[in-house]
């Protein structure tokens, strides 16, 4: 850790009390891994399939997590919305999908300044809840190092939650109309969803009919993935797996890099260089291609598939230039790449009632961007990365619902950033899959 410490790293909190985090990360140490090396090994075939144009990425989740959101409901509406786009996404494009939830670990976010200022009063901008507090006081916005243990404890309870989920018959592909009970059927977006449901009840029908039964039906794979931000956290949960002696860190499947912390020389890369787990870069569109190529050098120097996956974030307007020319950079290297679109990073605003949002035209439209940049250059478009809720929030703008700038009051409930809610993100979903049936002609 000194050694990243000397690279100084940036958008780390500036903790008041070294001995109290110096007790913490000592604590962490100590403690059982949050996932497994073989799971993280599992994901990189999986993303391997999706670098080679078979298999399609859905990653998605709040914006920053939240100590007080660790619920059964919240765990549970978060999973339900990320399943039913996977139904979507598989039965209707035919492609199989890979579940990663940006879960279990997000609870930090880097921000563009340090302070933030209210009607003549500063403080220190609020960091997620691992550094400190949401409240706008001085009491509550000071960086506290044991929000580093709530992390760890937060992020065990979500994990064996989502793993009951998963395994324990919530995910059984029987239950594709039970995960809808609750959606409003006036919805246009619910009723299609409900006509999809009913044509897989058929097909497995038909199929236990055949005598044909199969655990896939019943269990899905679902992996957690985090930014890995806070150093001092990442690198106390890195444990050298005792099956190939070789180091990962254990506090997520998927650990990824954002915009503002991906310098080659700088202590984000170098760390996740050291790490085998799968790994993630957020790309926008100052990117060139000379940087990119340097990018899997530094962090994929063998070329393994499924270890680099490109997160692109480049905004509506900009997509269609700016990601061409990176695909052909990496066309050309040679190196095993998932490509995955983020695209609500890229097209945040505030409204005049002071909101920051979304508009879905946007999102929408820079996810057309990003498969007609990979159909231009005749790559593979892998995956979407989504900030979004299984709540009916009202957070981004437009949709089926028509939501205005005056609706986000209503339900406006994200710690940070907008997410796209339940309808939105179905939305999205059968868009998608369209697109994806056309690249696969």
């Amino acid at each position: 850790m000194d050694e990243l410490r000397g690279l100084k790293p940036l958008q780390q909190p500036e903790w008041p009390d070294q001995g109290v985090l110096e007790q913490v990360i000592t604590e962490l140490r100590t403690l059982p891994p949050l996932v497994f090396a073989g799971e993280c090994d599992d994901l990189t075939t999986k993303i391997g399939a999706v670098a080679r144009g078979e298999a399609f990425i859905l990653q998605g989740g709040d914006c920053a997590e939240t100590f007080a959101g660790v619920t059964a409901e919240n765990i549970r509406a978060k999973l339900r919305v990320l399943l039913q786009m996977s139904v979507v996404l598989q039965y209707a494009a035919s492609v199989p999908v890979v579940k990663i939830g940006r879960i279990a670990g997000q609870y930090a976010k880097p921000r563009s300044s340090g302070e933030e200022t209210r009607e003549g009063v500063t403080l220190p901008s609020y960091r997620g809840d691992a550094v400190n507090g949401f409240d706008f006081t001085p009491e509550s916005r000071i960086p506290d190092p044991q929000r580093l243990r709530g992390v760890y404890n937060a992020a065990a309870a979500t994990l064996n939650l989502t793993r009951a989920f998963t395994t324990g018959g919530y995910a059984d592909l029987h239950q594709v109309h039970a995960w809808n009970t609750d959606f409003v059927k006036s919805s246009p977006v619910g009723r299609r969803y409900e006509q999809l449901a009913s044509e897989i009840e058929r097909a497995l029908a038909f199929m236990r009919a055949c005598g044909a039964t199969s655990d896939e039906f019943r269990t899905v794979d679902f992996y957690a993935s985090h930014e890995a931000l806070i150093l001092e956290y990442e690198h106390a949960l890195t444990r050298i797996d005792s099956r190939t002696e070789q180091p990962y860190d254990v506090s997520g499947h998927l650990l990824w890099v954002g915009e503002r912390t991906r310098q080659l020389d700088g202590a984000h890369v170098e760390f996740l260089a050291s790490l085998s787990n799968p790994l993630g870069v957020k790309i926008g569109p100052t990117t060139t291609p000379e940087y990119i190529r340097a990018l899997i050098d530094k962090l994929n120097p063998k070329g393994i598939e499924g270890r680099l996956t490109f997160i692109t974030r480049m905004g509506a307007g900009k997509i269609r230039s700016a990601l061409p020319p990176l695909l052909e950079a990496v066309r050309d290297h040679g190196s095993p790449i998932a490509w995955v679109c983020d695209p609500m990073h890229g097209n945040t605003f505030e409204t005049p009632n002071g909101y920051k949002t979304r508009n879905f035209d946007d999102v929408m439209d820079e996810v057309q961007g990003f498969f007609d940049a990979h159909e231009q250059v005749g790559t593979w478009p892998g995956g979407v990365h989504m900030e979004l809720t299984g709540d009916d929030v009202t957070e981004c703008l437009g949709g089926g619902e028509e939501l205005v700038a005056e609706d986000l009051v209503n339900r406006y409930e994200t710690a940070c950033d907008p997410r796209l809610n339940r309808h939105q993100s179905l939305e999205l979903a059968f868009l998608v899959a369209e697109r994806l049936r056309g690249a696969q002609a």
